[in-house]
């Protein structure tokens, strides 16, 4: 069986897969600003007060997309 086309589906189910999409790419995003803020502690990359600043970009990331999107499946 193919799976249907985007345009197929309802609109309620775009939304939800779109909110997943956006909340698994601010983790990515969150994720990776702690792995550079770890690089920098370990001295693998030049640390130029860094490490805080990634910390703080990865939980503003993480707060804004519960505070915008909330749980799935908690419309």
């Amino acid at each position: 069986m193919r799976p249907a086309g985007w345009n197929h589906l309802s609109d309620d189910v775009q939304l939800v897969l779109s909110r997943e999409a956006l909340r698994r790419a601010a983790e990515t995003l969150a994720d990776h600003a702690e792995i550079l803020a770890r690089e920098m502690e370990d001295g693998a990359l030049l640390d130029r007060g860094g490490p805080d600043a990634l910390r703080l970009f990865a939980a503003v990331v993480r707060s804004t997309n519960r505070d915008a999107f909330g749980e799935i499946g908690h419309a």
